[in-house]
């Protein structure tokens, strides 16, 4: 079963054995750092303060969690960092009453039944005033449905929790999901206040365009499986091409603050089934990639660049190796990251931010 497992967790983006050196070699030596689309809209570099707000969590709670790890191995530095503030972080319970929904990825629903997820980074900032929780959408549908999937179910929420402000969070192809859901439909975006780009497939990525339907819709029958085939426009949704052409044909609404949580590991945390896709995209387009997207890829135009992780695609957001003990040791072999953490940083620093004037 565990080498079933490992199979499906890693077919979404299949590829092949890479030989192939990288087309960018990876490097974090970037100077000047120039990332997104300038014709778009500059990105705003927030690293400094995200780190600020990341390491005072960690030292003062982080050693009690999971998967603990120091923040400078955390966090990958890139470039020129901004300096920190030097403002002082708050830990104390917040107060503000935002609803904050993740929109995870490709597949998620075709396999969440093997991953046992126990919820625990909702779980742990829900201890500190934050509500967080997942709106699950079509696995392997396209972005047009699934952004009126989120649309309905955000317009559903009961009664005590309809006008709360949302903050919309997308891994993956939840990213794109929530975007085309925020430009669709205005009656949606009027309720968002911040949206963030969790190694998000702002771009999108070659591997979708380097897989072939029927190989996708194979997920569909594992065992447990919960997704359908859909509309057979998941791949499409994540071709570099459609994403770049939707980006530059559609302005995102402006009453949103928009924030990019970008994955940029070192090669050796790279888990051993990731490998090879992260190699394919390194032989494709460059090997400054989380094993799926390549780190500008993940940035919204226009929006705050908080961090980028150390840590690969699956280790941002799905806890195979927590949750299969076996898996540590097998496939997702680098899948241990401080998730707990990185939420709760990430709700402390959008709080903040947005208790400050637009810019």
């Amino acid at each position: 079963m565990l080498r079933v497992l490992s199979w499906a967790l890693w077919l979404p983006l299949l590829s092949g054995c890479a030989g192939a050196p990288p087309k960018v070699p990876w490097t974090a030596q970037l100077d000047p750092l120039v990332i997104g689309d300038p014709a778009r809209g500059g990105v705003l570099d927030e690293r400094g303060r995200f780190r600020e707000i990341l390491c005072a969590v960690n030292d003062d709670h982080g050693a009690e969690l999971p998967d603990f790890r120091p923040c400078e191995e955390t966090l990958t530095e890139v470039g020129v960092e901004p300096p920190p503030s030097g403002a002082l972080v708050s830990l104390a319970p917040s107060n503000a009453d935002y609803l904050a929904l993740m929109v995870p990825g490709l597949g998620y629903q075709c396999i969440k039944a093997w991953l046992h997820h126990d919820n625990s980074a909702p779980h742990h900032v829900a201890t500190h005033g934050y509500e967080a929780g997942v709106l699950e959408v079509d696995g392997l549908s396209g972005s047009a449905v699934n952004a009126r999937i989120i649309r309905d179910h955000v317009m559903a929420l009961p009664a005590d929790q309809a006008d709360r402000p949302l903050i919309l969070i997308g891994h993956s192809k939840g990213a794109p999901d929530i975007l085309q859901a925020l430009v669709t439909y205005p009656e949606l975006a009027e309720k968002v206040v911040a949206m963030v780009a969790y190694a998000g497939a702002v771009g999108g990525s070659l591997l979708a365009d380097d897989t072939k339907t029927p190989t996708l819709n194979l997920l569909t029958r594992l065992p447990y499986s919960e997704c359908d085939e859909g509309d057979h426009g998941a791949l499409h949704s994540l071709s570099p091409a459609v994403r770049r052409a939707w980006l530059k044909e559609h302005e995102l609404p402006r009453n949103i603050r928009y924030y990019s949580l970008v994955a940029f590991p070192e090669p050796s945390r790279i888990s051993w089934a990731l490998k090879s896709s992260w190699r394919r995209l390194g032989e494709l387009q460059d090997a400054r990639n989380d094993s799926q997207l390549v780190f500008y890829d993940q940035v919204i135009p226009g929006s705050r660049l908080l961090a980028f992780t150390n840590a690969d695609h699956w280790a941002m957001a799905v806890p195979a190796a927590r949750q299969m003990r076996l898996a540590a040791s097998t496939f997702a072999t680098q899948n241990d990251f401080p998730r707990e953490v990185l939420l709760e940083s990430l709700l402390r620093f959008i709080e903040e931010d947005l208790a400050q004037p637009a810019d």
